[in-house]
C-alpha cells in the first residue's frame, strides 16, 4: 500500500466520524462539551426592575430638587421585597439587587443622602431609572443564549446557571481504549532485562485524551503474540469504547502482530503507512462502530499521531467543529536542508524575535525514539514534501504543542 498524503489519511479518520449520542450533563462537568441541542431561557432576568447601588428608592419628582426631605417608610433587600406602594414624599431604604417598591423608579445612592431618623435627606437629583436594572435586561425568558454546536466555556455555563438550568444537553465524549504490544516493553518502575524498555508511549496518550474530557481503559501492555493481541482487541469492543488506540506492532516485522490480530477480527482498514515523519506506519480502520487508529511504536512517532489525528477524531466524535490543529506562521531559527517526499514534523523551541514573531528552532537530532527533545518543545515545525532548502529567518509553519 502506497504512502498516503498526511491531509488524506486524516480526512478518511474523520469521514465517517459522526458525534457522539447526546446525554444531559450536569453543569458542573459541563465544561468543554459541545451542546447537542439549543439552550433558551427558563426565566427572565433581573425578573423585576431592582436596584443595582445600595441607596433610597424614591419617585424620581420628588427627588428633581434637592435639598429635598422624605420619609423612610420601609427597607428592601435582596430577597427580601418590600410590599407597600411608594407614594409622594416617601422613600425606602434598598440594598443591591433588592426589588424597586411599586411607585419608585430610580434610586439615590446613599453617599447623596444624610438620615435623620425616620427621615431621609436627599442632597443631589436623581433623573428617572438612575441605578436601576430594569425587568429583562441580561435576558427574557425563552431567548436562544446558547445554540447546539457551541463548545461551553466557563462564562457559558455561569449563562446557563443564571438561564435555570441544571443540566445541559451535550455529546457524550469518546470512551478511549489503549493497547501497546511488544515483548520487549515493560512498566515504569520495573527493572528491565537486557534488550528490554521501559514503556512511555500511553501516558503522553492519556494524558492527551483526558485533557480533552475522555474516559480512557487502559488495557496495558500485550506480549507479541497473535491469539493475546487478539483477545485484548476484542476486550476493548466489549467495554464499549469508542476508539482503540493500539501502540506499536503496527509495523512490517515479523513480531508486528497488530494489523494481522485486528484482520482477524474483522477489521475494515482504511489506510496503512503514511507520507509523514516521524509517524510512518500510522494505521487506521473500523472494527464495527469501533474506530482503531494504529499508532507507531517509536514514542515522538506516536505522539505526533496523537496531535495529527487522535486528537481530531475525538473533537469530532464529541461534536465540535474546530478538530485539527491549527498551523501559526513563525520563522526559522536555523537552516535547513531540502525534504524528500514525506511530510516532516520537527521538534521545535519558540523565542519571540524582536519584531515580536516566534522563532522555531529544530531539536538538532529528531530521532523519532528521543523523548527528551520532545519534552522540551514548544512546537511541531511542519516541513511539506519536497519543500526545498530554507535560510534562517525565512517564514515557516508550526503547531503549537499545549503546556
Amino acid at each position: 500500500m502506497a504512502l498516503m498524503p498526511v491531509a488524506e489519511a486524516l480526512a478518511r479518520v474523520l469521514a465517517d466520524a459522526k458525534p457522539l449520542a447526546a446525554e444531559h450533563t450536569p453543569l458542573a462537568q459541563a465544561h468543554g462539551r459541545v451542546l447537542a441541542a439549543d439552550v433558551a431561557a427558563l426565566r427572565t432576568q433581573p425578573p423585576a426592575n431592582v436596584s443595582a447601588m445600595d441607596g433610597y428608592a424614591v419617585r424620581s419628582g420628588d427627588v428633581a430638587k434637592v435639598p429635598v426631605r422624605l420619609k423612610v417608610i420601609g427597607e428592601v433587600a435582596a430577597g427580601h421585597p418590600f410590599h407597600g406602594t411608594l407614594g409622594a414624599g416617601e422613600a425606602a431604604r434598598i440594598f443591591t439587587g433588592g426589588v424597586l417598591p411599586p411607585g419608585a423608579d430610580t434610586i439615590v445612592i446613599q453617599e447623596n443622602t444624610s438620615r435623620e431618623g425616620d427621615a431621609v435627606i436627599v442632597t443631589r437629583p436623581a433623573g428617572k431609572g438612575k441605578h436601576v436594572r430594569v425587568e429583562g435586561l441580561d435576558f427574557k425568558r425563552g431567548a436562544v443564549l446558547l445554540a447546539k454546536g457551541d463548545r461551553l466555556t466557563d462564562r457559558d455555563l455561569a449563562l446557563a446557571a443564571a438561564m435555570n438550568h441544571p443540566t445541559v444537553l451535550v455529546h457524550r465524549c469518546p470512551k478511549i481504549a489503549l493497547l501497546a504490544t511488544g515483548d520487549e516493553l515493560v512498566m515504569p518502575g520495573a527493572t528491565p532485562g537486557f534488550g528490554q524498555i521501559v514503556y512511555s508511549n500511553g501516558y503522553a496518550t492519556m494524558a492527551a485524551t483526558r485533557r480533552e474530557g475522555c474516559e480512557v481503559v487502559d488495557l496495558g501492555i500485550v506480549p507479541d503474540r497473535l491469539a493475546e493481541t487478539a483477545a485484548a482487541v476484542r476486550r476493548a469492543h466489549d467495554l464499549g469504547a469508542d476508539i482503540l488506540v493500539t501502540s506499536g506492532g503496527a509495523s512490517v516485522g515479523d513480531y508486528d502482530l497488530v494489523r494481522e490480530a485486528l484482520a482477524s477480527e474483522g477489521l475494515a482498514l482504511s489506510f496503512w503507512k503514511v507520507a509523514l515523519r516521524p509517524g510512518r506506519p500510522m494505521m487506521h480502520g473500523r472494527l464495527g462502530r469501533m474506530h482503531v487508529l494504529g499508532l507507531p511504536g517509536n514514542p515522538v512517532s506516536a505522539y505526533v499521531c496523537t496531535v495529527l489525528f487522535l486528537l481530531p477524531l475525538i473533537r469530532r466524535l464529541a461534536g465540535r467543529s474546530d478538530v485539527a490543529p491549527s498551523p501559526e506562521t513563525a520563522r526559522l531559527g536555523c537552516d535547513l536542508p531540502a525534504n524528500d517526499e514525506r511530510a516532516d514534523y520537527l521538534r521545535a523551541t519558540l523565542a519571540t524575535g524582536p519584531d515580536g514573531v516566534p522563532v522555531a528552532r529544530p531539536a538538532s537530532v529528531q530521532d523519532s525514539s528521543m523523548l527528551m527533545p520532545l519534552a522540551r518543545a514548544d512546537c511541531l515545525l511542519l516541513r511539506p514534501p519536497f519543500a526545498p532548502a530554507a535560510k534562517a529567518g525565512e517564514s515557516c509553519s508550526i503547531i503549537r504543542l499545549v503546556p
